[in-house]
């Protein structure tokens, strides 16, 4: 069976405490029977996360050589991390979907957060609809 990667940045294995009014208060678990429900058989759901930015970037080089859809949360590593964006675009060159995700809308928070090195490179870009924004990317990757 196919599978799509969804992975997460730092900070997001504490979901469900960090921030609750922001992030929600439901879990990475949680994430990841939402998503295993939406894929119904369709592909199996690889959730990882990883507050080790080498670790996140191996995980995009794995997706390029077997050819695996990303769902990418960057979090704090979306604003500054030009060694992500470049292993990101070696996704999207390679004609792998990556989608990156966002759980909150950056643009409505602060200054700092409204500028994403990712987004240029990534096939497309979801946020502010918490889980759902997860959701809406394997559906776009589902129906593609």
């Amino acid at each position: 069976m196919a599978s799509v990667l969804v992975l997460n940045g730092p900070n997001l294995g504490r979901l469900g405490s960090r921030e609750p009014d922001v992030y929600g208060s439901q879990d990475l678990a949680s994430l990841e029977k939402l998503l295993v429900a939406e894929a119904d058989g369709r592909v199996e759901i690889d959730l990882r996360q990883t507050n080790d930015e080498a670790e996140l970037i191996a995980w995009l080089y794995e997706a390029v050589d077997t050819g695996t859809p990303v769902i990418l949360n960057p979090a704090a590593f979306t604003h500054y991390s030009y060694a992500l964006r470049d292993a990101a675009a070696l996704v999207t060159k390679a004609g792998v979907p990556l989608i990156e995700v966002h759980i909150s809308n950056p643009h409505a928070r602060e200054t700092f957060r409204h500028t994403s090195v990712i987004s240029g490179v990534a096939s497309g870009v979801i946020a502010g609809f918490g889980f759902g924004s997860y959701r809406l990317a394997l559906r776009g990757i589902l129906d593609a």
